[in-house]
């Protein structure tokens, strides 16, 4: 609950319309009280003949129902003071409204009829029914408008906070979490806190405001009457407080099972090709149906506790209003109009609490989706700038990794790596798959920091340059790349402000313009979700040309020709070969055929670097190199060609 709060009153924004929304919900209680008073009013039409001429010896009017002769003339005595002979109702009314008898409403409805004739002028009663009418309207709108305008603000901050929190988490956070999870976090749950915040400002602000009021004006009118409020309050608050638990706990458990259902979609979505080429539509629906089903089921469960508490609440209200008229008009003889407008406020006051039962609900759904969405904003990014970092602005010496050691989970993935990459020089970084390769490149623009050694730029612990510098000193191709829904242009210049010209000459660097200029609008086309409209080969070209047109110091490529065919490969190697002095490159590559001409190759094997130098020297001093070589120098050998006769 405090998490509610703490989101509706953290924008200064969010302050002045919860303000605004609480003036206006005053004001609507306030209206619907004065519309109980219009039906009062209007069933207001004078004192029948028992009431008339009831006794009031005790000093108090009360209707009986039997006049004795006695009474009968005593009374018209006093009602015909002119000695008329006879009895007009503005006599009667004369003498109702002087009488001892004064009950609340009769008070009430005095100062009104004094300010605004309305008893015996169907004009002002016309008028102060419309005028009635349009300021409940009125009150409703705005305060409804406000509430709602309230929830798409708290809705897209948070949409907004979310996002910009978890651009800030390290790549383990990434890893530990699915994307149905992430995904339903920041659009369900955002727009469900949002309307738990609107229900808290109902529940607590304006269902305790318009239930003290309106029990006031009741015990105004009857404090007799009154007492079957505290009989019913608590028979009501029991089943809603039973019903919220189970609520609260159904909620948690829809929420959860939107992330795996969403997740199992996501899935199909993904791998689509595979389930086809395989023809596991059946095992895919299994899954899918499985998840719909418990889906379902929850929904049911949560449907029946939701939507049976204001049932329970509506049947328990409407005795106690029952109660009401009966002992009001039976037992105590009050007035048919002071009962109407009694019973009125008895449903104003029980209105509120049922009401209080369906927006409990929804703030029981809410505060499980505040948990699950602070679960990430408590979050705290393992990687950070420090206070005294400073910007890197260029790349001087050389790159050092000193003795570096890293792990994930409980697995070591680097043992002791050190090596040195002196500026302009070409490494590579070759072995076995899972030798810890793509991590070393990952490690360098801090995307997850190191438990053990150091790794330097120009001398200088990269943990000293703030984030962004660092990373705006290396171009980064990787070894999957990314493209999103954009022109090609957009997509090489990624967000920065590259001239048209400076964009096709890293095409041009990436031998991506020759199918470029080929596309229905050329670098103007719009690509499809992920790029899927372009081959493999196409798509990591263009992820080349991004990392070129940055014009970074330092260029890392993980496996960036694994997707390439052998043509595109030569092109790359000499656009490689044609960048050597000019920028710092980090090569990791299957292909060794990439990289044969690289000034320094890294063998690594398990985590730990075996050998290092040219690809000669490494020919002679590292097996398992050398039969790297020799496999890929095997393959690449043409069949001889066998005659039949």
């Amino acid at each position: 609950m405090n998490k509610l709060f703490k989101i509706a009153f953290s924008n200064l924004k969010h302050r002045f319309l919860i303000i605004l929304t609480i003036v206006f919900m005053i004001l609507l209680t306030l209206s619907s009280q004065l519309e109980m008073f219009a039906v009062g009013v209007l069933t207001k039409k004078g004192p029948d003949f028992f009431e008339l001429f009831a006794p009031n010896e005790s000093g108090v009017l009360e209707t009986t129902g039997a006049v004795s002769q006695d009474q009968l003339l005593n009374r018209f005595q006093q009602l015909d003071k002119d000695n008329k002979g006879y009895v007009t109702t503005l006599d009667a009314d004369h003498f109702m409204r002087h009488s001892v008898s004064k009950s609340f409403f009769d008070r009430l409805f005095n100062k009104v009829n004094a300010v605004i004739p309305i008893q015996d002028d169907f004009k002002n009663l016309a008028c102060f029914l419309v005028f009635v009418a349009l300021f409940k309207a009125t009150t409703m709108f705005i305060y409804r408008y406000s509430t709602k305008l309230l929830a798409i603000r708290i809705s897209r901050d948070l949409r907004q906070s979310y996002f910009e929190h978890i651009q800030a988490l390290p790549m383990e956070f990434y890893q530990k979490y699915n994307m149905g999870s992430l995904s339903s976090r920041v659009v369900g749950d955002a727009v469900q806190i949002a309307e738990a915040v609107d229900a808290c400002l109902t529940n607590y602000l304006q269902t305790p405001f318009a239930m003290v009021t309106t029990m006031s004006l009741c015990f105004m009118i009857s404090w007799k009457l009154a007492l079957i409020i505290f009989i019913g309050f608590p028979v009501l608050i029991m089943p809603i407080a039973f019903l919220a638990r189970r609520v609260k706990r159904v909620s948690k458990q829809i929420q959860q099972n939107q992330e795996r259902f969403a997740s199992v979609l996501l899935d199909f979505l993904a791998g689509i090709q595979t389930v086809k080429v395989f023809a596991m539509e059946d095992f895919s629906l299994q899954k899918y149906r499985e998840q719909n089903d418990r889906m379902a089921a929850l929904e049911r469960k949560n449907a029946r506790y939701d939507l049976s508490t204001r049932p329970v609440v509506h049947t328990i209200a409407m005795f106690f209003v029952a109660l009401a008229l009966i002992y009001g008009l039976y037992v105590l003889k009050l007035s048919v109009s002071e009962v109407f407008v009694f019973c009125g406020f008895l449903y104003l006051f029980y209105e509120p609490i049922k009401k209080f039962a369906e927006e409990n609900s929804r703030i029981q759904r809410g505060i499980s989706a505040a948990e699950r969405l602070f679960e990430v904003m408590d979050l705290k990014p393992q990687i950070q700038d420090n206070e005294e970092a400073i910007e890197v602005d260029k790349f001087e010496s050389m790159i050092e990794f000193d003795n570096v050691w890293f792990k994930y989970k409980e697995e070591w993935i680097l043992k002791g790596v050190s090596f040195t990459v002196k500026k302009g020089d070409t490494v590579a970084i070759v072995g076995p798959t899972g030798a810890g390769k793509s991590t070393i490149v990952q490690l360098l623009p801090r995307l997850y920091d190191v438990q053990k050694g150091e790794i330097r730029i120009n001398g200088t612990p990269i943990k000293s340059f703030t984030q962004k510098s660092l990373r705006d000193l290396i171009g980064f191709v990787p070894q999957r790349p990314f493209l999103f829904l954009d022109t090609v242009a957009q997509n090489i210049s990624y967000g920065r402000k590259f001239t048209h010209e400076q964009i096709q000459d890293a095409a041009r660097k990436a031998h991506a313009e020759e199918f470029i200029t080929r596309l229905a609008q050329g670098y103007q086309t719009e690509l499809s979700e992920t790029g899927k409209n372009l081959s493999g080969g196409q798509q990591q070209r263009l992820a080349i040309a991004r990392a070129l047109v940055k014009n970074a110091p330092i260029l890392v490529m993980d496996e960036a020709t694994s997707s390439l065919d052998t043509v595109s490969e030569h092109h790359i190697k000499t656009a490689i070969q044609q960048l050597r002095g000019q920028v710092t490159q980090i090569i990791i590559a299957h292909r060794l055929s990439t990289i044969e001409d690289a000034d320094k190759i890294i063998y690594l094997e398990k985590g730990e670097k075996i050998a290092e130098g040219t690809r000669d020297e490494l020919l002679i001093s590292c097996a398992g190199f050398r039969q790297m070589w020799e496999m890929m120098h095997h393959a690449s050998q043409p069949r001889p060609i066998v005659h039949v006769e």
